[in-house]
C-alpha cells in the first residue's frame, strides 16, 4: 500500500501480505497521523473493492478525512500511479527476487532512496513521462 503527498513530494509505503478493508482502513489510520487532528485530509484511492468499502465506514468522515475516488479505466487520475511506474523501474524491473521478503525490502529501499532524492534527474523523467501517458 502506497501514498503520495503531492504538497512534499513525498511517497509513504507499507508492505502487506494481503489488500483488504481492515487493511486499507489501517493505513488510513496511519496516514491520519501524519497531521493534526483538525487538518483535514484528502485521499485519492482507484476503484478496488478495499478501498470502495470505507466509504461505509463512519471511522473516517469522523477523523477529518475526505476519500475521493477515480473513475472505473482512469488510474491516469490519480498522481500516484505515476511513482508506481518509477518504483517498477529502479526496484522492480529486470530482477528475480528469491522471496517475497526480498522484494519487500527492495521496494522500502527504493522508497527511502526515493524520498532522499527528489530532484534526481533520471526519477523526475520516468515520473513525467508516466504522468504524460
Amino acid at each position: 500500500m502506497a501514498a503520495y503527498e503531492l504538497a512534499k513530494d513525498k511517497l509513504y509505503g507499507h508492505i502487506k501480505k494481503t489488500k483488504n478493508r481492515s487493511k486499507s482502513l489501517e493505513f488510513c489510520r496511519y496516514l491520519r497521523t501524519l497531521y493534526p487532528a483538525d487538518v483535514r485530509i484528502a485521499i485519492v484511492c482507484d476503484n478496488y473493492s478495499p478501498h470502495l468499502t470505507a466509504k461505509r465506514c463512519r471511522r473516517v468522515e469522523a477523523n477529518n478525512v475526505e476519500i475521493a475516488y477515480t473513475p472505473t479505466n482512469s488510474s491516469w487520475l490519480n498522481r500516484i500511479e505515476a511513482q508506481f511506474t518509477a518504483l517498477r523501474y529502479f526496484a522492480l524491473d529486470g530482477t528475480d527476487h528469491p522471496s517475497h521478503t526480498a522484494q519487500g525490502s527492495m521496494i522500502r529501499r527504493y522508497v527511502i532512496w526515493r524520498n532522499k532524492h527528489t530532484a534526481d534527474l533520471w526519477l523526475r523523467t520516468i515520473v513525467a513521462r508516466a504522468n504524460a501517458a
